[in-house]
Order: C-alpha cells, then sequence, then structure tokens
C-alpha cells in the first residue's frame, strides 16, 4: 500500500512537472509571435547616399553618323558634330577613337568614303593617326543602310538600377515599415539626376586645384585700397542698356 501511494505522488509530481514545462513552452511561442528580434545590423542604410552611392567607372560615348547609299562624304551639320566630337575627344576620353564601320551593306561604298573623310577631320583635329582604330562589324538586316559609329571611353559618374523593391511598401512585420525606415528606393532618382549632371565625375572623389588668381585685377584692387580709393569697378555709364527709366 505504501508503495502505491509513493507512486501515485511521484506520478503526481511529474505531470506536474510536465504541465509547467508545456505551459511555459505555450507562453514563449505566443511571445516569440508578437516580438520582432531588432536587427544586429542595418539591412538597409538609412542615408540615401549609402543606398545609392555614386561611383567612377569607364563608359563609352558615342556618335552616330548616318550615311544615305547615294550620297558621298559628309554633310555640313555632320562635319561640325565630328569636329565638336574630336574636341570632347581631347578633354575625356581615356582611349583611342574607335570607328565602327559596316560591311556588306547597301551603303557600304557611302561609308567607307564617309570614313575617310572622318578619318581627314580627326587629324585636322590633331588626333595623332594611332589613336584612331577602325572596327568592322556585320548589320544585322543587311537590306537596310547602316550607320558609321564613333566612339571612345571616358570616366562616368554612375549608379545602380533604380526602380528595386526588395521591401513590401504595405504594414507587414518588416522592422522596415515598423520603425519607419525609408524604403529602398528612396532617393535613388535623386542621385542617378546628379551623376549625369556631373561634367567632371572626379569631382565626387576629391575637389579640383585652385587656379592662380587674376593678378593684374588683384594688383589694382590692392593699390586702390593702399590709397583709400574704392576697390569696386567704375562703370562709364551704368544706366546703358536699361529698357527701363522706372525708380531713377
Amino acid at each position: 500500500m505504501a508503495d502505491t501511494k509513493l507512486k501515485t505522488a511521484a506520478n503526481h509530481g511529474f505531470a506536474f512537472v510536465a504541465l509547467r514545462v508545456v505551459a511555459a513552452l505555450a507562453v514563449a511561442t505566443v511571445l516569440s509571435g508578437c516580438y520582432q528580434p531588432r536587427y544586429e545590423g542595418e539591412p538597409i542604410a538609412n542615408d540615401f547616399k549609402l543606398r545609392h552611392p555614386i561611383s567612377v567607372a569607364e563608359g563609352d560615348r558615342t556618335f552616330t553618323v548616318f550615311v544615305a547609299s547615294q550620297r558621298a562624304g559628309l554633310m555640313p551639320a555632320q562635319r561640325a558634330e565630328v569636329m565638336a566630337f574630336s574636341q570632347a575627344w581631347r578633354r575625356e576620353a581615356t582611349g583611342a577613337v574607335i570607328l565602327d564601320v559596316p560591311v556588306a551593306s547597301p551603303n557600304q561604298r557611302a561609308t567607307n568614303e564617309a570614313t575617310r573623310e572622318i578619318q581627314s577631320l580627326l587629324r585636322a583635329a590633331d588626333i595623332p593617326a594611332g589613336a584612331v582604330r577602325i572596327r568592322q562589324y556585320q548589320p544585322a538586316d543587311h537590306t537596310k543602310v547602316a550607320v558609321i559609329k564613333i566612339n571612345y571611353t571616358r570616366l562616368v559618374a554612375q549608379t545602380h538600377q533604380c526602380g528595386l523593391w526588395p521591401k513590401d511598401l504595405g504594414p507587414n512585420s518588416d522592422p522596415t515599415w515598423q520603425e519607419n525606415r525609408p524604403y529602398y528606393n528612396l532617393g535613388c532618382a535623386s542621385q542617378q539626376n546628379l551623376a549625369a549632371m556631373l561634367d567632371n565625375p572626379a569631382d565626387i572623389v576629391q575637389p579640383r586645384a585652385e587656379s592662380a588668381a587674376y593678378s593684374p585685377r588683384r594688383t589694382q584692387a590692392i593699390e586702390k585700397y593702399r590709397k583709400g580709393e574704392s576697390p569696386a569697378t567704375t562703370y562709364p555709364n551704368p544706366n546703358l542698356g536699361k529698357i527701363s527709366d522706372v525708380g531713377q
């Protein structure tokens, strides 16, 4: 009888402990469903400059020359554009000038003559002959007139593609929405526009060196200051060019 009572008490004790363990697990499960742990590190940077950084890389600049099959040489406007293109090459190019010339096209004879004229214009712009290279290509459609493409590599400022939405903007359990963080695509268009407007992509990496001061103007201003005179510029007729006498 005593052994039976001891066994019954032990069974009740084990059942009580098991019940407490089950209850603790249930509470932990409920709490885990309500609590979202914070990220150790930010999965998406809050600063748009870090989410969409502008980098400097090499890119191609291309000028397309349309050549009609029945015309020999370039038109006057095309000659001017080729000369402007050559000036840009001298200012920003990092490689040779590549002429993509079509072969086996209906206007092949015209493109050959236009290519020789382009080479002459580039030499007239002081571009070395060794810096001009010809690269032939097969047009995708041999029944249509092909074009000549003038290319060179240069430094460009760029950022990655916009319009990516890795997170849902609607209400959800993601910390990006719960903590009112900026969404991933915010600021990408502004960075793209800024990169496109940069005249010298190296400006985002380091400042340019200062140019020398204009010595004649500086000397004149200091001399006037030494004499006690106003260093401001004196115009002979300040009202010249005005179209109204209102306020005089």
